[in-house]
């Protein structure tokens, strides 16, 4: 998710925090030799003998667009368009709306104010309250939120863009807001709660689909110290579980930041944990939509105009280093080639065209836009919720499916044929282009295998689903 008071400072309102342990090494071989897919889970903090965790760097992707909150909704796009130009309508209208279904999200801090704002985005939207918002701390207790914390003001708006979104798409589903103590403090915070969380989430099935809107570089990770942090996707993966698991593939196009979190990365990088291949990868496209939520032009792959140190950003996209091809990808190898690739599949993000959220966590209420992959991220798990409903039951990792729809060219899929992740900044004195992936027929490396048509695709993976099972 992207946050700021304007586009042209969007950049320097997106924070990332160090966390938990020694500095994190860069380079394009940190993690080189890494091995794809571990067959059992390594311990991790509370599952067995401590393995020490890395320092890395984790941010929301969030971007503010709007100018200032507003007394009224400020422009962007509302609830009714997104659903129309998903097609949600026709099975909202069958009683496919997430009821009896969980959706997870997984934030550090969360917002004081949720539980508010969230009534007051669904009475102004004409939406039912989600039948429960339960709020947890498996990880242990949130600090005081404080309003002159970037940080913590950056997070909350994350939660809320999160929390409002995900109801959107799936409005009789529960949200459990599972929300983590992060803090700057070296070597005692960070991803560990963020793993301790999820895996307090899965231990005591409390969803059926997890929505993470955070990530960072694989390259900042030290070299080997990734897989510990896998433990509760290879969990949320088990038979015993099943929970899908989806992630934000970033906001920066083909680079991202380095471990400072000042520079950019001048060659194309990915991040994780939307890089994994036990997670579904959700990029960001650019709608262009009517008031009645109609296309008037073709979906376009995210990148707003401009260097990034001043526009709102780009669909992150790209190969792992970490990762090689998973078998889901092997009728893509032509594109990926080795590597695992990124996104899978793409909503909407952009920053020309962001959406309404409500939110007075920060001292004042009002309505602001908001854009990044954090709003494609919870729109899909709502929708993951409605087809878990179908099911009858939570689907588990859904990346096999995805790809075979695809290349059965089915009618939940849409392919995206237009725009690219290549962003150009300046840095050092120097002006430099990173090159990213075209869209283009079929899969690519900038909106994965498309974006979706809701009504077709819920109702097709379900049956997908029903078939293999």
């Amino acid at each position: 998710m992207r946050t700021g008071h304007s586009r042209a400072r969007a950049m320097t309102r997106l924070r990332r925090w160090t966390l938990a342990g020694a500095t994190a090494l860069a380079g394009a071989t940190a993690l080189a030799g890494a091995t794809a897919l571990p067959g059992t889970p390594l311990a991790i903090s509370g599952s067995g003998p401590a393995v020490p965790l890395p320092a890395v760097t984790v941010y929301p992707q969030v971007v503010f667009s709007g100018s200032r909150t507003a007394a009224a909704p400020a422009g962007g796009y509302t609830p009714a368009q997104i659903r129309a130009a998903y097609f949600l309508s026709p099975l909202l209208r069958a009683g496919i709306d997430g009821r009896g279904q969980s959706i997870v999200i997984v934030d550090s801090f969360g917002s004081p104010t949720i539980r508010r704002d969230l009534g007051v985005f669904d009475r102004t939207f004409g939406l039912p309250a989600p039948p429960a918002l339960l709020i947890i701390h498996p990880a242990g207790r949130i600090p005081r939120f404080n309003p002159g914390r970037s940080d913590m003001v950056s997070w909350a708006a994350e939660t809320t863009l999160d929390v409002e979104w995900a109801h959107v798409m799936a409005p009789r589903a529960r949200i459990v807001l599972a929300e983590t103590p992060v803090s700057e403090n070296e070597g005692t915070s960070g991803f560990p709660q963020i793993v301790t969380a999820e895996k307090y989430v899965i231990a005591h099935r409390l969803g059926g689909v997890i929505s993470q809107s955070f990530g960072a570089t694989e390259q900042t990770f030290p070299k080997g110290s990734l897989r510990p942090l896998r433990g509760a996707y290879i969990e949320a993966a088990r038979p015993a579980h099943d929970i899908t698991v989806v992630s934000a593939s970033g906001d920066l196009g083909a680079t991202d930041y380095r471990s400072d979190m000042s520079l950019f990365y001048t060659f194309p990088v990915t991040s994780w944990p939307a890089s994994d291949p036990l997670v579904t990868s959700v990029g960001g496209l650019n709608l262009s939509l009517d008031s009645q939520g109609r296309r008037t032009a073709p979906d376009r792959v995210w990148n707003d105009p401009g260097p990034l140190n001043l526009s709102g950003g780009a669909g992150g996209g790209g190969k792992s280093v970490v990762f090689s091809r998973p078998a889901f990808q092997n009728g893509v190898a032509a594109v990926v080639g080795r590597h695992r690739g990124v996104p899978d599949v793409s909503m909407s993000a952009s920053c020309g065209h962001p959406v309404d959220v409500y939110a007075s966590f920060a001292g004042g209420s009002g309505w602001s836009t908001i854009c990044g992959t954090s709003e494609a991220t919870p729109m899909f798990a709502g929708v993951i919720a409605l087809a878990d409903q179908v099911v009858g039951h939570p689907i588990g990792p859904i990346n096999a499916y995805l790809y075979r729809l695809a290349a059965a060219r089915d009618l939940g899929i849409t392919d995206i044929v237009h725009g690219d992740n290549t962003v150009t900044f300046t840095q050092g004195g120097k002006t430099h282009v990173v090159p990213g992936w075209k869209a283009g027929p079929g899969y690519d490396l900038s909106s994965g295998v498309g974006t979706i048509n809701a009504h077709w695709f819920v109702i097709d993976l379900a049956r997908m689903v029903k078939a293999h099972r």
